[in-house]
């Protein structure tokens, strides 16, 4: 039995890794994204917010501007929740030489990190939750493709302890005026 077990889990564990994605699987995809280019300015972004059971938890809208200098930006993130919160997040990211991306925010623990290739971008960090009167740590697997030049799709998948707890959509739109939320 114990044989079995590990011959099941030899041949399961590949199979699983090998469904996980990455960047190199968006070479030579089109329309690039460019962080710094598609935040840059006025953003108006929808979202949800589903638990680990795929109920829909939250719906919420965010007006985010952009300010760039150089490689450094600003996000300045305005949340508006259907439930009558508001919060705010602001970005501090840098973009290196070679594309890749770190940044944090006040409720970001550590640094968050990124890159993009072809139409995806994909960023990860460990953000702080409030939840009723307690704070989760969790890590965020951030993943944006851009559907054209005045839009991007993303998909959040937020993890304790390896488990996704909670999925996140957006669908940003740059087309539309900020303040769009309020």
């Amino acid at each position: 039995m114990m044989r079995f077990k590990f011959l099941l889990l030899v041949l399961v564990i590949p199979f699983v890794l090998s469904c996980s994605s990455s960047l190199d699987d968006y070479d030579n995809t089109s329309p690039e994204f460019n962080l710094a280019t598609y935040f840059d300015g006025e953003v108006t972004a929808w979202g949800i917010v589903q638990d680990y059971s795929n109920k829909l938890t939250r719906r919420f809208c965010v007006d985010i501007v952009g300010t760039w200098q150089g490689n450094k930006g600003q996000l300045h993130e305005t949340f508006y929740y259907n439930d009558g919160e508001q919060q705010i997040r602001i970005w501090e990211l840098q973009i290196a030489d070679d594309g890749s991306v770190s940044g944090g925010a006040a409720d970001v623990i550590g640094e968050a990190s990124g890159g993009s290739q072809g139409t995806a971008f994909n960023w990860q960090y460990t953000l702080r939750v409030p939840v009723n009167d307690t704070e989760y740590d969790l890590f965020v697997d951030d993943w944006m493709f851009m559907m054209d030049n005045n839009r991007v799709m993303n998909r959040s998948y937020m993890k304790k302890l390896g488990v996704t707890v909670a999925e996140i959509s957006i669908f940003f739109d740059k087309t539309e005026p900020v303040r769009k939320c309020s």
